[in-house]
């Protein structure tokens, strides 16, 4: 609670000069934390917010542009034209496969989300609040695997997955994606802080077993940093192309594949292209408005008081 203005001379009286400063300056944060913004900053929030979206509203103009009207100028109007519903219609009447594309990325991305959220979960708990030997330098070896380049795994991995016979199978992209090393640090920093050891303790004393106390504690309060590490894998996983190109066929590809060989397909018709664009980032953009109030809510939520 701030200090009134009014009783800073009493303070000073009380108990110094310094006392009454530092209650002075706790009374003008207070006024600054609860005093409503101001125009400076929301003219700063909408250049950055039309910052942001110029790059997916330059998308919309060339999706809705002609590839001659594109040639002729880098920029093919301030408003979209009417060739965008055109556009899209070529793209998905077009030669390559982009409603088996979208299937692939959606169970690719689903999958790979409800994995990586479960095992990172479950590694995050064990790292954050079991003590045993070797959980230090287990959890160091972990996030350093985080600066090995994903280009020096391609050649055994792909390897493995010929052997396998998984070649050309959503399987190949799958499991490789199915824990990340991002993900259990991402858990162990949150459980570490947000899962005080008395839950616990009271869970243990109440006769509760290791695995019904991780799904009764832990996952309620992993649940907010779980919605966010699901949303991040969700998006990474859709808009992955490197290892998909490599191992999957145009005959069975996701939909940033799609994209590309629209590029070799039509050359250089950048209106076709963009449009593929438009409809690779629909549905992220719809994830996005469906769930980004509760992933916000869910923070909050989870926030621990101390």
């Amino acid at each position: 609670m701030a200090t009134p203005i009014s009783s800073l001379p009493v303070i000073a009286q009380t108990s110094g000069k310094g006392a009454a400063k530092w209650a002075a300056r706790r009374a003008e944060k207070a006024a600054g934390a609860n005093r409503r913004p101001g125009w400076v900053t929301y003219l700063l929030l909408g250049i950055v917010i039309a910052i942001s979206a110029f790059p997916l509203y330059y998308v919309i103009l060339l999706a809705s542009s002609d590839q001659v009207t594109i040639s002729q100028t880098v920029i093919p109007g301030l408003l979209p034209q009417g060739n965008f519903w055109n556009n899209v219609q070529t793209v998905l009447n077009g030669p390559y496969p982009i409603g088996k594309a979208f299937m692939n990325s959606l169970i690719i991305a689903v999958l790979q989300s409800v994995s990586v959220v479960v095992f990172s979960t479950l590694a995050g708990y064990s790292f954050a609040k079991l003590r045993f030997r070797g959980r230090g330098p287990l959890l160091v070896f972990v996030i350093a695997t985080m600066a090995v380049p994903t280009q020096l795994a391609v050649v055994p991995l792909f390897i493995v997955m010929t052997k396998l016979n998984l070649n050309n199978t959503i399987a190949a992209v799958i499991i490789p994606g199915m824990v990340t090393a991002f993900g259990v640090f991402w858990m162990t920093q949150y459980l570490e802080n947000a899962l005080p050891y008395e839950l616990i303790e009271a869970a243990r004393v109440d006769g509760a077993s290791m695995i019904r106390t991780f799904w009764n504690v832990a996952i309620p309060a992993a649940r907010p940093a779980a919605a966010m590490l699901a949303l991040f894998t969700f998006i990474g996983s859709w808009v992955n192309y490197f290892w998909p190109f490599i191992i999957l066929s145009a005959q069975n590809p996701t939909l940033p594949m799609v994209t590309k060989l629209l590029q070799s397909g039509y050359h250089t018709d950048y209106s076709l292209i963009m449009a593929g664009v438009a409809i690779s980032t629909a549905p992220l953009l719809v994830l996005f408005f469906l769930a980004g109030r509760q992933l916000v809510a869910g923070i909050m939520q989870g926030a621990v008081k101390g």
